[in-house]
C-alpha cells in the first residue's frame, strides 16, 4: 500500500458549512413575504398549510414538496421558476474547490494512485 500522509487543515479561515437547499429556499421565502408586508398566518392560510409548518419551511427545518412549493409561490404570487433559478444562483456563488490545492500521489508499487482533495 502507499504512505499515510498527514493532512492538516487550513487553520487560517475557518469555512462555514454549505448551506441546506431547503435554507435558501426558506430564507427566500421569508425575505420575498416581509419584503411584500405579508403576515405569515395570511400566507399560510391562501397556500393551504399551517402556520407552523409555514414557519419551519421558512427556517429551513422542513424540506416541502414540490407541490407544497408550488402552494407557497401561489399565495405570494411569486413565479416558481423565478424562485428555483434564485436559489440556484444562491447555492453557485459559494467558492468552489481550488485545484491549487490538488495534489495526486504517486502509485505504490506501480498500481492505482491517490488523488487528495482539500476544501
Amino acid at each position: 500500500m502507499g504512505d499515510i500522509l498527514p493532512i492538516h487543515p487550513d487553520r487560517r479561515r475557518p469555512r462555514e458549512p454549505e448551506p441546506l437547499w431547503r435554507e435558501v429556499l426558506g430564507r427566500r421565502l421569508r425575505d420575498t413575504r416581509r419584503r411584500r408586508g405579508a403576515r405569515l398566518v395570511d400566507v399560510a392560510a391562501r397556500a393551504g398549510v399551517s402556520p407552523q409548518y409555514l414557519s419551519e419551511i421558512e427556517r429551513g427545518r422542513k424540506e416541502p414538496s414540490s407541490e407544497m412549493i408550488a402552494a407557497v409561490c401561489g399565495a405570494l404570487n411569486i413565479d416558481l421558476g423565478r424562485l428555483l433559478g434564485g436559489i440556484s444562483a444562491d447555492l453557485t456563488r459559494r467558492p468552489t474547490l481550488s485545484t491549487s490545492r490538488v495534489a495526486t500521489l504517486p502509485p505504490a508499487g506501480g498500481a492505482g494512485g491517490a488523488t487528495l482533495l482539500a476544501a
